[in-house]
């Protein structure tokens, strides 16, 4: 009996003080939405891995995406959205403020295991730029695309693109017999 309450007492203690660690030391909106950010690339690079070679091939229909430009799409975006805000993003993605530079970005072809890698590198550097946003910019005022928003909003909106198409690929993974690593 008290070696299962220590159990649980250092269950607890881990789970009380790492989880906010895994938040990048950040609260208020941005620890939340980099903690959803943590939860959304976990369960997409676990879809990635899982599904085999086939899988990425595989698309729906003609003229919709397939797994991997799915998964190239996500990383632009990792990219791109913070290059809206105003944060540079690494010169070997090739990725401007150009619209053009991010489509020639998710024209690529990637083996399976470099694009796994490159959807990894770009949620990393999504998460850099979030955890490098102060709190005081988070209310400046952004234009996208014509849309009025603030940066804050905009992350938001980059959060909800994830969740988007972790909900498409794990559709795409139900499709191709493969059960996401979390529902086993």
């Amino acid at each position: 009996m008290r070696s299962t309450l220590r159990t649980f007492a250092l269950v607890a203690l881990v789970t009380g003080f790492v989880s906010p660690l895994n938040a990048q030391d950040r609260e208020g909106v941005m620890g939340d939405l980099l903690r959803d950010v943590g939860q959304v690339e976990n369960k997409i690079l676990g879809l990635a891995r899982a599904m085999p070679a086939s899988a990425h091939e595989w698309r729906p229909a003609d003229g919709v995406r397939s797994t991997a430009e799915t998964l190239l799409h996500v990383a632009a975006d990792n990219y791109y959205i913070p290059l809206l805000m105003g944060i540079p993003v690494p010169k070997e993605t090739g990725i401007t403020r150009e619209f053009a530079t991010t489509q020639a970005f998710e024209k690529r072809t990637p083996g399976r295991e470099e694009l796994i890698a490159e959807v990894q590198k770009s949620f990393a550097f999504l998460k850099e730029a979030m955890r490098g946003m102060p709190d005081a910019k988070l209310d400046d005022p952004l234009e996208v695309f014509g849309q009025k928003n603030t940066n804050r909003g905009f992350w938001i909106v980059a959060t909800t693109h994830l969740h988007e198409h972790l909900g498409q690929l794990i559709a795409y993974a139900r499709v191709n017999k493969v059960t996401p690593p979390w529902s086993k």
